[in-house]
């Protein structure tokens, strides 16, 4: 039989794209409507109609447009995309879209967790991470986050762990945040999550742009050849951009400055055509290794050092195409870390075991039965064809009398995919022998080696940085027995940090598990704890965000030019055509919009203000030439932006003229203050300076907040 030809999902979400222009307005089933400002009445100033059906059909609708929010991940942001193998790995998997060369459609979305769809884009949380492959063999759904570990174990504590970082049930407080009592009860009383914690207290928490973050598959999948060999294998997302940050301080003040910062910067970098890139990478375990390892490569609170496995390189993903529409592309779109695709299996990790219920589920429930998946976002390039019908939301039209399998009526169609010669999906044919218990292994016991890890291999800034947030998250927990535990458990990690966090809370750190949590653990271990292990490595520098050298870029940055009447074009053009040779963008920022006056005559409009534009929005700042300098003098809303770049680490340059701004600031002289008098060529200066990302050295010499 002929097979149907796929569609690019370009292709396919264009056959649904509606263009209002120069149409007659109508009804949701095509009625032209002839008044769409008043309802049907007896009489103008009579009572309504029940026989309007033009407002009934137009009322119904509106008070059906929102869908139950996800209950995780309800705030997100995504985009189309393509993703181009580049690597031949088909000795390891037979997957189509995953052979050297295919290009293959994509949608992303980006998440944070724990807050409702309006909070803001900069709470400090997990970021979701989450791909969908429109492969020629159906969708492939890769449902990870920026942080490669979890908090559990096992998906039996998936709705505790939920429960306890939401909004408390009493009084529905705090929004979008984890520094409350009932989620540090949970994680003080569950060591498992000991190393997720670690994580979520760094700076991977709080990220610079949804462009600048890794992204990963969390658990260990199954790569499988033609023949049914499998191959364990770890999903990783490496930026283009890098992985950067912002500051703790500075990610409060975004919050409220703009909430949609990350969302607006995703649009925009598109829509410039300064599409983000990703690699991905893969670490491959052969399967007679799965227990060779200090940790168990089933266990989701663990992750693969790139040094005891490197991660191989092999394809990239572009995001070139933002959604036509919000709700029906991004709000829509239904990921499951079950659909998957011939050459990809799961593996047997408990927590991955119980996403692929649970996920299913609530897009059943979500999106109103069992058909969503027949929704333009979510449907599959090459189309479905089986014999279920029928259910809410039904869009495909099954023809003919035969809705059954085995048939005759039909030729037996459609067919299982071995009769015409190829292979259907085919799971990994593993050998399970086993009582049926509810228990777990101990080698998933180990719950502060990776932990301890994790932090060693952090530079002194960022090690910093975890002391203050597990201080400031602990310091809004009323309870001061959970604080007691939590500092515990950091004393297993390491004395240094348990000690730091502790003075801050006025706690001298327990050598000892509380009582309570080891009650706990003891319920998944009876001799807990274990004898410790011997771990691979002690440090990994892929865990640390510190720039390697030679590896920065500016790429996408936008530096403010901070500017008067009277500002010298040259200063402004040198340094703007500098920094757009290194991708940047410069962007005036003036004390009012409209026209401004150049030193050399001439004009350029100013859109943006310190009133809409304060330095939080920028990555670095640049104070030009001219006799701009003596009204920036008596402008306090310049020294309180430079200040506050000061403070975020931000690397600051001053044209000559400039330079005796710094007499009325707080700004002193480090490696990220750039003076024009200190070299020929202080633009490069400025911008290798800027490559750093930040100049996180500052906060331990000037003590401004991180």
């Amino acid at each position: 039989m002929e097979k149907k030809r796929s569609f690019t999902k370009g292709e396919q979400m264009n056959k649904h794209l509606v263009d209002n222009s120069d149409q007659k307005l109508t009804t949701n089933d095509g009625s032209p409507i002839f008044d769409n400002n008043n309802t049907l009445k007896a009489g103008e100033r009579g009572p309504s109609l029940q026989q309007d059906h033009i407002y009934f059909d137009k009322l119904m609708h509106f008070d059906r447009e929102r869908i139950p929010e996800r209950v995780v991940h309800a705030r997100g942001s995504g985009a189309h995309g393509t993703f181009e193998m580049k690597e031949d790995i088909s000795k390891y998997t037979c997957a189509q879209f995953l052979q050297k060369g295919k290009k293959t459609d994509v949608f992303v979305r980006f998440s944070t967790v724990a807050g409702f769809k309006g909070s803001t884009d900069l709470a400090r949380d997990v970021r979701g991470f989450s791909v969908k492959f429109y492969t020629e063999d159906g969708n492939y759904d890769l449902v990870g986050n920026n942080i490669p570990v979890f908090f559990i174990q096992d998906a039996m504590n998936f709705p505790d762990l939920i429960h306890a970082v939401k909004p408390e049930p009493n009084n529905e407080i705090p929004q979008a945040a984890s520094a409350h009592d009932t989620f540090w009860d949970f994680i003080s009383l569950m060591p498992e999550s000991a190393h997720m914690a670690m994580w979520a207290m760094s700076d991977r928490a709080i990220p610079r742009s949804l462009r600048m973050m890794e992204g990963f598959g969390i658990h260990t999948f199954k790569l499988l050849d033609k023949s049914g060999k499998s191959t364990f294998v770890k999903f990783h997302w490496k930026p283009k951009l890098g992985v950067h940050s912002v500051a703790w301080n500075e990610a409060q003040k975004l919050s409220g400055f703009n909430s949609d910062y990350h969302r607006q910067d995703l649009w925009e970098n598109i829509e410039k055509g300064n599409f983000p890139q990703w690699d991905l990478g893969i670490q491959l375990i052969p399967e007679e290794d799965e227990l060779k390892y200090s940790f168990d490569i089933l266990d989701a609170t663990k992750f693969i050092p790139e040094e005891v496995i490197p991660v191989q390189i092999v394809g990239t993903m572009t995001l070139n195409r933002n959604p036509e529409n919000f709700f029906a592309e991004t709000e829509q779109v239904a990921f499951d870390p079950g659909r998957l695709v011939p050459g990809i299996d799961v593996s047997n990790d408990p927590l991955l075991q119980g996403r692929i219920f649970s996920y299913m589920d609530t897009q059943n429930y979500r999106l109103g039965g069992p058909n969503f998946h027949e929704l333009p976002i979510n449907k599959s390039s090459n189309q479905k064809h089986n014999n279920q019908k029928d259910g809410f939301s039904r869009m495909d039209i099954l023809k003919g009398e035969v809705s059954y399998f085995p048939n005759s009526k039909a030729s037996g169609c459609p067919y299982q995919a071995m009769l015409n010669g190829t292979e259907g999906y085919q799971s990994h044919k593993e050998v399970v022998d086993g009582a049926k218990v509810r228990q777990r292994s101990d080698s998933f016991a180990d719950h502060f080696s990776q932990a301890r890890l994790f932090y060693n291999s952090q530079s002194q800034p960022e090690k910093d940085h975890i002391v203050n947030a597990f201080s400031f998250e602990l310091s809004k927990v009323s309870d001061s027995k959970i604080r007691e535990r939590q500092v515990a458990i950091l004393n297993q990690i390491d004395a240094d940090l348990a000690t730091k966090v502790g003075a801050n809370l006025s706690i001298t750190p327990s050598k000892e598990l509380d009582e309570m949590t080891l009650k706990f653990a003891r319920q998944n271990h009876p001799n807990y704890p274990l004898d410790k292990v011997k771990t691979e490595v002690d440090k990994s520098e892929a865990l640390s965000m510190k720039v390697k050298k030679n590896e920065g870029t500016i790429q996408t940055r936008k530096v403010a030019f901070l500017v008067e009447e009277g500002v010298s074009k040259k200063s402004v053009e040198d340094m703007k055509k500098a920094l757009e040779k290194e991708g940047a963008e410069a962007v005036l920022i003036g004390k009012k919009v409209g026209p401004l006056t150049f030193l050399e005559g001439g004009t350029v409009t100013i859109a943006h203000t310190y009133l809409t534009d304060p330095s939080v929005l920028y990555d670095a700042v640049f104070t030009p030439n001219g006799k701009s300098i003596e009204l920036l003098k008596r402008n306090p809303d310049y020294f309180e932006f430079i200040h506050d770049a000061y403070k975020h680490c931000k690397v600051l340059a001053f044209a000559k003229d400039a330079e005796s701004l710094l007499q009325k600031s707080f700004v002193e002289k480090d490696n990220g203050v750039i003076l024009e008098k200190d070299s020929s060529d202080y633009s490069s200066v400025f911008i290798n300076m800027m490559k750093q990302h930040r100049v996180w050295e500052r906060e331990a010499a000037r003590k401004v907040p991180s």
